[in-house]
């Protein structure tokens, strides 16, 4: 294995006097909860960026040819982004959009985010704006963690074994900085960020991700966990999980001594999941597999539990809410709602997408994210994405198009 890496930028964060923080929002974890610990450095605020009172939340779209745009959730603007090379697809942290293509990641900067002090939020706005490419070969993972503006985004390129890390303050001075590059066994792999450090996974012979490396800043190994099969990873405010064949890896802790927690399957689970998502930040999180069902994770208890779905699963999404909101978007092109704790079906769409969910390589691009308040969902075929009120029935609140087809989209601004 060779190990090549440079000093990352420092970080751009200024400290920005504030008479008085907003106060918590509704099912946020209350202060003394868990969460990184540069979260207490400064309110992510930068040099010339305005912060503003609400959160400015947004929806990025691109399109088969890479063309790109944004469509504000707040008063409806459309803005034509630079277009990026075709990807296979796209992922973001709530400020950056990172287009994952064969020959790299592709970076926009949709200038919109989120800093989480624990207890309260900022907002800050500032112009979109395509940062650049990181290069690799094959099409990567990206691995994301709570803040966009400090610490670091990792990717895996499979056909390389590049795993790298990318300085995300560099991101917010339009800057790609590397931290850290390791050559590993090419496979399909993840490289996630921990602390200054990374979890990075190692293949067995037959060239499948077998085994998860925690190394520090440098590259160095400071902890090791099997995990069979590796595949699919989340940051919570608890810490880092990555899927396994027999469950999860929650990864906490950073420097020398990070801790590699395996919290397995309850006996005779159904097919593992092989992705994770939620609402940002949130303890709880939804486990895609293949059965007609989602493995929830409850990171806090390291425990999981089975939410049967009625229908085939293409999306899923835990709200983690007070009222333990799931949202589903089946086969069959509803989006269902259930509770977590009851496992009941509480509402349900009728369905939105056939065109889509007729053309398996279309519905595979069925893309889920939810925020405190809404759920949204793409439908490539019909050229549009569905703003859902969860909590208000399954509500379609809006039906959203923008100035490009959303065959890949992100929500930016949380």
């Amino acid at each position: 294995m060779n190990i090549r890496f440079s000093q990352a930028a420092p970080a751009a964060l200024l400290a920005l006097a504030i008479a008085g923080c907003g106060s918590a929002t509704a099912g946020q974890d209350p202060p003394g909860s868990a969460a990184p610990e540069s979260a207490m450095a400064g309110h992510g605020s930068i040099a010339g960026v305005a912060e503003v009172a609400e959160p400015q939340l947004h929806l990025v779209a691109v399109d088969g040819a890479g063309k790109s745009s944004m469509l504000d959730l707040l008063d409806g603007t459309e803005t034509l982004l630079e277009p990026v090379a075709p990807p296979a697809r796209i992922s973001s942290d709530g400020r950056y959009v990172f287009a994952a293509g064969n020959t790299g990641v592709e970076v926009i900067d949709s200038g919109v985010w989120t800093w989480d002090h624990v207890d309260h939020f900022h907002y800050y706005r500032s112009e979109p704006t395509t940062v650049g490419m990181v290069s690799g070969a094959g099409v990567a993972t990206v691995a994301t963690g709570l803040l966009s503006t400090a610490g670091t985004t990792g990717m895996f390129f499979p056909s390389s074994g590049a795993a790298v890390l990318v300085d995300n303050s560099a991101l917010s001075d339009g800057t790609i900085s590397e931290s850290l590059r390791l050559d590993v066994q090419p496979h399909a792999g993840i490289m996630a960020p921990l602390g200054d450090g990374a979890v990075v996974t190692e293949a067995d012979a037959n060239g499948t991700a077998a085994r998860l490396r925690a190394v520090d800043a440098g590259g160095r190994e400071v902890a090791t966990a099997p995990c069979a099969a590796a595949a699919g990873t989340i940051a919570t405010r608890v810490g880092l999980v990555i899927g396994c064949a027999d469950g999860a890896v929650i990864a906490t802790g950073e420097g020398a001594s990070p801790a590699l927690e395996h919290v397995p399957y309850p006996e005779g689970a159904a097919a593992p999941a092989t992705t994770f998502n939620a609402r940002k930040g949130r303890p709880t999180v939804a486990g895609l597999g293949q059965d007609r069902g989602v493995w929830l994770l409850d990171t806090r208890q390291r425990q999981w539990d089975w939410l049967p779905t009625s229908t085939p699963v293409l999306a899923a999404a835990a709200v983690d809410d007070a009222d333990g909101h799931v949202v589903v978007v089946a086969t069959d092109g509803t989006v269902q709602v259930y509770a977590a704790e009851s496992k009941e079906l509480l509402s349900s769409t009728q369905a939105l997408m056939p065109a889509t969910v007729a053309s398996p390589e279309l519905a595979g691009k069925v893309t889920l994210t939810v925020d405190g308040g809404r759920a949204y969902v793409n439908a490539p075929a019909e050229g549009v994405v569905f703003e859902i009120a969860y909590a208000d029935g399954a509500r379609i609140a809006r039906t959203l198009t923008l100035p490009t087809g959303p065959l890949h989209f992100a929500e930016t601004g949380r």
